[in-house]
């Protein structure tokens, strides 16, 4: 029930050289699909990685990060679905280095130059048997074909490709993939996402990179309130694209338009969702308090399903905005627009808003709340879907 999205064919993701692709089906919960996926990178190649804040993360994240600044670099990447890793203490880890050891004895690398990464139900074994019997398995797979493998709950492949300029003559490509529908609140990045990018760029440089993007794209996005225990963000540039002359701003804008759709695809993804919502908040004195004034809007299971219903009960935004912990907010100062429609001023519901007007915003499929504060010139802009009653249904059934 995806809004406004569609799985991209293989023809329309650009092959990035450098990287190899790979998918198997291991059977860790599902049989029917590929549940593994291989990427394995040439030498010469830098990787940025941000991960969950969650302090239950899983136990390939902290094996990830253990390897991610290994000497000799990173040269294989697995991904499993399933099932997270997550919640099984010492042999979890155990675990994820023995995937580790059989990705790089199947890749000829050394298991420190390995970056794990599961999804899936938290707080059961990973079949770790499993996934060693299907690695020699694999068969090289595209961009789609590893979208398809990745995911979860998710209904539909989210990928997206990007070429620009960056430097003066030179042209560099981007390709990445996600997966996330439920369990999205990230305070670092959202769910699993992977890009690669032909760019040369130093591993220092790659890392600040990754930081900032994430914080401007996958740090954006809410559809649940949870934060996952394997949220993971990763960047590879694999430098083949010798020629290229990169400029940190160029490449940076590339790279966070290819991660914002992918960020907006898990949204639109979102479990049951029929509605697309960006909540704008503006005027503010900070950043950090249009966020929190944001967030507050965004998270609120009142306002979502207010959404759901196509109500314009507008009462539960305006509660939203005054609980967000704004102490010293002046409520007769602020604004709130659906769409372009005023609907709240001078502390209460606009003398120009009509019921109709509200009832009509709320039946589209997309649907922009914006908020003015008056309080300076700071911004920040949201990303969340509704809540329906399908989200508590695909929740409810999700082990079984």
């Amino acid at each position: 029930m995806a809004v406004n999205l569609t799985e991209k064919t293989a023809d329309q993701l650009l092959n990035i050289d450098g990287i190899q692709l790979f998918t198997a089906r291991a059977g860790i919960k599902q049989t029917d699909r590929a549940d593994l996926t291989l990427m394995v990178l040439s030498g010469g190649n830098t990787v940025g990685a941000v991960f969950t804040t969650n302090r239950f993360c899983a136990a390939p994240v902290h094996i990830a990060k253990s390897h991610l600044f290994d000497e000799d670099g990173v040269r294989a990447i697995i991904i499993n679905t399933g099932n997270a890793n997550a919640g099984t203490g010492a042999q979890g880890r155990i675990d994820a280095i023995e995937t580790c050891a059989a990705t790089a004895e199947q890749t000829g690398c050394k298991p420190s130059q390995v970056l794990p990464f599961s999804t899936g139900v938290i707080l059961e074994p990973l079949p770790v048997g499993k996934i060693v019997a299907a690695l020699p398995k694999m068969q090289p797979a595209d961009w789609a074909d590893a979208a398809r493998a990745i995911m979860t709950t998710d209904t539909v492949p989210k990928s997206a490709s990007r070429e620009g300029s960056v430097g003066e003559k030179h042209t560099v490509r981007a390709t990445g993939i996600a997966k996330g529908s439920g369990m999205i609140h990230p305070n670092m990045a959202t769910m699993l996402s992977f890009i690669a990018t032909d760019a040369k760029v130093s591993q220092p440089i790659l890392q600040l990179m990754t930081q900032e993007i994430a914080d401007e794209t996958f740090n954006t996005i809410t559809v649940d309130g949870d934060t996952s225990t394997n949220d993971s963000f990763v960047i590879i540039a694999t430098g083949k694209n010798s020629q290229s002359d990169p400029r940190y701003k160029q490449l940076k804008n590339l790279l966070c338009s290819l991660a914002l759709e992918l960020a907006q695809a898990i949204v639109r993804d979102g479990e049951g969702a029929t509605k697309f919502i960006t909540v704008r908040v503006e005027n503010a004195k900070t950043r950090d308090e249009a966020r929190q004034v944001a967030y507050a809007v965004a998270h609120s299971p009142l306002v979502k399903t207010a959404f759901f219903a196509s109500d314009p009960n507008l009462g539960r935004l305006l509660a939203a905005i005054g609980y967000a912990g704004i102490a010293d907010l002046d409520t007769d100062t602020v604004e709130m627009y659906l769409d372009d429609v005023l609907v709240a001023e001078n502390g209460g519901r606009a003398a120009s808003y009509t019921e109709e007007q509200g009832q009509a915003v709320m039946a589209k499929d997309e649907i922009t709340v914006r908020i003015k504060l008056h309080r300076g010139q700071a911004a920040a802009t949201i990303y969340t879907c509704d809540l329906s009653h399908d989200y508590v249904s695909i929740n409810a059934d999700y082990r079984s």
